[in-house]
């Protein structure tokens, strides 16, 4: 059995530092529009329902790089560093960032086949109204459809899973101090993902079909990557 201990930030491999330097600059640059009142970057970027004026397929990627306040950049960014540092070192950097742009859209890609079922009725509103009322709610942030997805969240849920495949035994201490093997509270964090996502999560603004979207891409990547390779658990 071996441990996970997050010590520090001693050893960043390429494409993870970059990613943290990309997501920092990206979240300045996101504070600085909105306080010296140059507008929002999530019309442009952050990932829309494609039933919304504002949706660009590019958002698929763009919406990666966007978070929504300071705890949520520092949250994804710690799980960045503690999952995909192992990983990038594990894999090398071409494959990590293969691996996590492919997280990322297929969580991206499951959101949004959501949001689509889910909007389905909101649309049927929509369309029986007249014109003059369409017209003003088309661009109108409290429209439904309108409201912007953003954040690293799939993505590191793809770390997260692919790290509880292939160390298994290792030993995450939650709060710096609870030891849990990796492939258990992973399960127990995807269940929990998947029963807020069913209950429509209660009211929160948390996009839990992308989280699963992101495990479940990263999952099967990593299965198959390791279907002729793996001889031991870690």
């Amino acid at each position: 059995m071996t441990e996970f201990r997050p010590g520090g930030f001693q050893v960043l491999p390429v494409v993870v530092k970059n990613l943290l330097i990309i997501n920092g600059l990206v979240f300045l640059a996101q504070v600085t529009f909105e306080q010296t009142g140059m507008g929002s970057l999530e019309n442009l970027f952050a990932l829309h329902d494609v039933h919304s004026v504002y949706f660009r397929p590019h958002q698929l990627v763009t919406h990666l790089f966007m978070h929504g306040s300071l705890g949520h950049i520092f949250f994804n960014m710690f799980a960045l560093w503690m999952f995909g540092n192992v990983l990038e070192n594990y894999w090398g950097a071409k494959r990590f960032l293969i691996f996590y742009i492919a997280c990322g859209l297929g969580a991206g890609i499951l959101h949004l086949g959501v949001l689509y079922y889910e909007n389905i009725p909101v649309m049927e509103l929509f369309h029986s109204l007249p014109a003059l009322q369409q017209e003003e709610l088309l661009y109108s942030p409290n429209f439904k459809v309108n409201i912007a997805t953003v954040g690293a969240s799939g993505a590191v849920f793809g770390c997260l899973a692919a790290f509880g495949y292939l160390f298994p035994n290792s030993l995450i201490y939650l709060y710096f101090f609870i030891p849990i093997k990796a492939k258990w509270f992973v399960l127990m964090y995807a269940a929990m993902e998947f029963f807020m996502g069913v209950r429509n999560s209660a009211g929160d603004n948390v996009a839990h079909w992308a989280h699963l979207g992101g495990a479940l891409v990263g999952f099967l990547l990593v299965l198959y990557w390791n279907k002729t390779s793996r001889r031991k658990f870690y």
